[in-house]
């Protein structure tokens, strides 16, 4: 059965007639005159993308993250300003970016910057600036220096100019703060310049308390690995620093700084130390004589350089010491260990103990690789086990104390990479970590006042310079 539903009242044609011309006539107002908040709103995001974009955006960063944003009251705050306050920025907007854009000059298709990659050489960087292998060619044969352009460090930049015609005018690179290298085109083919800046050298006082180790108490001190071996090596005769370094150990040093335009570039000589191991204060002042040979000594003018070095192995562990009862970890029977085995990677060097002739360099039975020096009529020492011999080192040679004659392995009878020590006294095996070592000699008496005239006030400014930093560190 069919439901008859009553139709709406029909409205007259007039009336529908008339709302379709008010809706007609409100959308052309809406397009021609948009509202001011709608104005407000667009003149404000042309502000952003003007000249306030860099703070907007950062503010925008900040609210992602969390951050209060100084002076805004909510992330919409500045699109909530009135339309004036708004169309007046715009204005004042306008004018700064016109006044403070910043025009970039002009590249020069003949001006080139190559910073180098991993895996460039040369000839590819040569390749990046449209320069053939020709052009390298001329360039490295020109001069026999400059070759050097050829050793590339990742980082490094290199500077090129070229001629009109697309060939290669001038050739620049800053090897490091004091040195720069060039070659420039001549008449005559190239010609290389090598530009060296003197730094200006200053001294400079650091001190450090040892917590862990003397390589991070060092750096936190503000010295450089390369100070601190020499620290290492200035205390080396009197201090064990693979055993005998302890917490609470401290260090002072006052040292050669290079400085270029006020930046640091580099550091020169330890001049003074002190170090305290164990309660007892050792101290070291750097002297050179009338005859210009240079040494350390300490601040009475006793020389800090013996016959022999404690260890001949920098900061290695000790693994085994000198016994007479000991069980061979191989052979797995009593046998007596004539010597300390100083535990240290693969490749580490290995120094001579003191100044000698090598006796042997060579295979030695369980000894593996083993280099044996006698050191004048009474003294000799051996080094096992090592990995290979550095350059030079044969049967025969003379070498100098603190010299590298060899590196740590495990050739012979060997558990792991170390170093086998031994110390021989008229041919009797003693222990070299309680052996008394023979001392050089002192300052010359004709010398000493002229050396006290240097060690008093090195010692007096180190002196001032811990009670002033340790006053400070108090406050």
């Amino acid at each position: 059965m069919t439901q008859n539903i009553p139709k709406a009242p029909p409205y007259p044609k007039s009336h529908i007639l008339a709302a379709s011309g008010v809706a007609a006539l409100l959308s052309l107002a809406l397009l021609v005159f948009p509202s001011r908040e709608v104005e407000a709103q667009k003149t404000f995001l042309d502000l952003d993308l003007g000249n306030d974009a860099e703070m907007v955006l950062q503010e925008k960063d900040d609210l992602r993250a969390g951050l209060p944003v100084p002076g805004a009251a909510s992330p919409f705050a500045k699109i909530e300003q009135s339309a004036d306050t708004a169309e007046n920025s715009a204005e004042d907007a306008d004018e700064n970016l016109l006044e403070t854009a910043d025009t970039p000059p002009p590249s020069d298709p003949n001006h080139h910057n190559i910073t180098v990659s991993n895996g460039d050489t040369l000839s590819t960087v040569f390749a990046k600036v449209g320069l053939s292998a020709n052009d390298l060619h001329e360039a490295l044969n020109s001069h026999k220096d400059a070759k050097q352009f050829s050793r590339l460090k990742v980082g490094q930049v290199l500077e090129f100019e070229l001629n009109e015609d697309g060939t290669l005018k001038n050739l620049q690179s800053k090897l490091s703060d004091l040195e720069t290298i060039r070659l420039s085109r001549t008449d005559n083919g190239f010609d290389f310049q090598r530009d060296q800046v003197k730094p200006e050298v200053v001294t400079t006082y650091s001190r450090g308390v040892i917590n862990s180790s003397l390589f991070l108490s060092a750096k936190r001190a503000g010295l450089s690995h390369s100070l601190t071996m020499d620290l290492a090596n200035v205390f080396g005769y009197d201090i064990d620093f693979a055993m005998d370094i302890r917490e609470g150990d401290e260090f002072e040093v006052i040292y050669e700084e290079k400085v270029v335009n006020g930046k640091r570039v580099g550091t020169g000589n330890i001049l003074s130390a002190r170090f305290t191991n164990r309660g007892k204060t050792y101290t070291a002042v750097r002297y050179t004589n009338k005859q210009g040979t240079t040494s350390y000594y300490n601040a009475n003018g006793e020389s800090m350089r013996k016959a022999f070095i404690r260890t001949p192995v920098d900061f290695a562990r000790i693994s085994s010491r000198f016994s007479t009862g000991r069980k061979h970890p191989i052979l797995n029977k009593i046998r007596a260990h004539k010597g300390v085995d100083y535990a240290a990677p693969h490749g580490t060097p290995i120094k001579a103990a003191g100044d000698g002739r090598v006796t042997l360099a060579g295979r030695n039975g369980g000894y593996g690789n083993t280099v044996i020096i006698q050191h004048g009529q009474r003294y000799r020492t051996l080094y096992a086990h090592m990995q290979g011999f550095a350059k030079g080192i044969r049967n025969g040679a003379n070498v100098k104390q603190g010299q590298i004659i060899g590196y740590i392995g495990t050739t012979g009878l060997s558990t792991g990479p170390h170093l086998h020590y031994e110390f021989q006294v008229n041919g009797v095996h003693v222990d070299p970590l309680s052996q008394k070592l023979p001392m050089a000699d002192p300052i010359a008496a004709s010398e000493k006042q002229r050396f006290m005239q240097l060690s008093k006030p090195l010692m007096a400014r180190m002196d001032q310079e811990k009670a002033t930093m340790l006053a400070s560190n108090q406050q």
